[in-house]
């Protein structure tokens, strides 16, 4: 299973969010420094979101994204904001491999198909973010009516072949993920699950791996030393701790 640091972009500065609130930030740092940072200790993948472009749903922290794309070795993911396809071309020509399309799952499904055949569908990332049960939307300040699992089944059906997948009460808290939902999403879609909210141990990766999700978004944990990223690479590499 691959850990996915994420790096989450506020003000032109790297934050992290408690629950998805803007008004509660835990963190400022230099993104660039950041995204160096992960990808030294051992990061195959970085998953970028721009908070104000999925607040404001325009793109508005493009040349960070950039700028990690031109100094980082490798791929990224990059959502928040992505509700039209000139915004998507965009971020590819920054530099991401993929995009990540929330919001526009919901309330623009021809976006997501006209995505999948244009930009290819490995391209192409759908984020279904649930908090109790409901698709939130707009930089996660809206509920919709929308139950994930309905979302997930919608999306696969157009041709979406992979999925992030993140409980919103979990996120930033250094909880736990919810794991009985991460098990119900991977067994719904046939395709990769990416998991995010919660995580914030070795053991809790392992037990995503065991579920069968094919990565883990992991922010908070990182950004504490909760989690060290190069012991839970190695750990992950291994199968697990040895035993006693």
């Amino acid at each position: 299973m691959e850990i996915i640091p994420a790096v989450d972009l506020k003000g032109g500065r790297c934050v992290r969010l408690y629950q998805g609130d803007f008004s509660r930030e835990t963190l400022s740092e230099e993104p660039l420094e950041v995204a160096l940072r992960w990808q030294e200790q051992g990061a195959t993948r970085l998953h970028i979101v721009d908070l104000d472009g999925a607040a404001t749903g325009q793109p508005v922290n493009i040349a960070i994204v950039r700028a990690i794309a031109s100094q980082a070795r490798v791929p990224l993911q990059v959502g928040g904001g992505v509700r039209d396809m000139d915004t998507a071309r965009l971020l590819l020509e920054a530099g991401a491999q993929r995009v990540v399309l929330g919001t526009a799952a919901v309330e623009s499904p021809d976006l997501v198909r006209q995505a999948l055949t244009e930009l290819g569908p490995e391209a192409v990332v759908v984020s279904v973010d649930a908090r109790g049960g409901r698709v939130a939307v707009r930089g996660w300040k809206e509920e919709s009516q929308v139950q994930a699992l309905e979302l997930l089944r919608r999306m696969a059906g157009l041709g979406v072949r992979r999925f992030v997948y993140t409980d919103i009460a979990q996120d930033g808290t250094l909880t736990q993920p919810n794991f009985d939902a991460v098990a119900e999403v991977v067994s719904t879609v046939d395709c990769p699950v990416i998991a995010a909210g919660g995580i914030s141990s070795v053991e809790h990766l392992l037990r995503l791996a065991e579920l069968g999700a094919e990565g883990a978004i992991v922010g908070t944990a990182l950004y504490t030393g909760a989690i060290d990223l190069p012991q839970a690479v190695r750990l992950l590499a291994q199968g697990g701790p040895p035993s006693p």
